[in-house]
């Protein structure tokens, strides 16, 4: 079983990614868990969002404190919210950032694993001419944690897109540029 905490701000789309990720894994055939966790926040407070996904019947139901995977969706959430906090030594953080990984290292509390970074925000402003970096962390996370092929993620996500997106189609184009950006460009590992 695969656990990833995703932190982000309301409003970023951490949550429909971690709900995004959930039904392409269960499409691939995964048993699946995604959800988010907030209180009354508004657009822009920190919210956390999870997703379990297993080739076995998961039989957990709670949060999750230690999680193998952790992707933060806004940088600045490094400064105010322990993002390392239960991480797996093993696992890997990816981080949505313009800066170098030896920045953004000195930041995270002593994390000695893997550190990955994607300026998702870019590829979403160049994509889609707006700044939600939710659906390429959806990709970067995929390529990392190896829960599906490239080609599962993106026949997976042109039909997500093709549904969600059904009365205004000239956006599923623009999103699948992102997530096959999202994929291609993250950095990192060491």
């Amino acid at each position: 079983m695969i656990e990833i905490r995703w932190h982000g701000r309301g409003g970023q789309g951490a949550k429909t990614a971690s709900l995004l990720l959930a039904d392409a894994a269960f499409n691939t055939g995964k048993y699946i868990q995604g959800f988010p966790e907030y209180g009354p926040e508004r657009m822009g407070a920190p919210i956390t969002a999870y997703n379990r996904i297993s080739d076995e019947v998961i039989r957990i139901h709670s949060n999750i404190y230690e999680p193998d995977y952790v992707v933060v969706v806004d940088d600045s959430l490094i400064d105010t919210v322990d993002v390392t906090q239960g991480l797996k030594e093993q696992g890997a953080i990816i981080i949505n950032t313009s800066k170098k990984i030896s920045e953004i290292a000195k930041s995270l509390k002593n994390y000695k694993g893997k550190i990955y970074t994607i300026d998702a925000s870019k590829i979403s402003k160049e994509c889609l001419k707006a700044n939600y970096p939710n659906t390429a962390m959806l990709a970067a996370i995929v390529r990392i944690t190896n829960i599906m092929t490239k080609d599962e993620l993106l026949n997976n996500m042109i039909e997500s897109f093709k549904h969600k997106f059904a009365r205004k189609p000239e956006v599923i184009e623009p999103n699948m540029q992102a997530v096959t950006r999202g994929y291609d460009e993250i950095v990192g590992g060491k």
